[in-house]
């Protein structure tokens, strides 16, 4: 079997068509406790009844949407995937980065990263964990990753001159890997600077790659 498009992976959905609000409202109630108890608990030790019972729903109702608790965790992991890409990539545009607007943009960009991580870092780092070890769930990170350096070489062209930046795809795979890197690195702890200098060290380095 040929590997799926990572649009086809990220945007896979098993969301059911809802007839009745009530349904609908089951279905996100659920996807909302998973994501507070894999958060906390993380994956091994979060079950469905605890699930269910925190969405306050039936264990029944659960298995009417999802097939076990891996099934929900995906679905919490790409609907979280699907908001950082459009927090912090989508929409940036050519037009963004003109003049002095592209030390702003570069700034904000950076600040919705890590918001997005900071924000909810035990939660990513059991994605990050998962996906070493859960092909499913490794599949949706890489398919987040594609889609990310993608998007960011295609601006990266438009934004530069080749003089500048004589590859933009390995300039996109570098600069993305040096941000990722960074938020988790200080959400994890795993750097001695805080935020705020991180961020500021960040955006000036990505500005000097695309424009000095």
């Amino acid at each position: 079997m040929a590997p799926r498009a990572p649009e086809d992976v990220l945007r896979a959905t098993k969301e059911p068509d809802f007839q009745q609000d009530r349904a609908r409202k089951s279905y996100l109630a659920l996807i909302e406790a998973a994501t507070r108890l894999f958060e906390k608990h993380g994956y091994d030790a979060t079950g469905t009844p605890e699930i269910a019972q925190a969405a306050g729903v039936s264990v029944g109702t659960f298995y009417r949407y999802f097939d076990d608790k891996h099934e929900v965790y995906l679905e919490v992991a790409r609907r979280m995937m699907l908001t950082a890409y459009a927090e912090t990539i989508e929409h940036l545009t050519p037009q963004r980065f003109v003049g002095k607007a592209r030390k702003e943009t570069i700034a904000l960009a950076i600040d919705h990263l890590f918001e997005h991580v900071l924000g909810r870092p035990q939660l990513m780092r059991s994605f990050s964990e998962m996906a070493l070890r859960d092909p499913a769930v490794g599949e949706l990170r890489s398919a987040f990753d594609a889609i990310s350096i993608e998007r960011m070489a295609g601006l990266i062209t438009a934004v530069t001159t080749r003089e500048v930046v004589p590859d933009p795809l390995a300039t996109a795979h570098v600069i993305y890997g040096a941000c990722m890197e960074c938020a988790y690195g200080v959400a994890f702890g795993r750097h001695a600077v805080d935020a705020p200098r991180a961020k500021l060290a960040l955006a000036a380095l990505v500005e000097r790659a695309l424009f000095d």
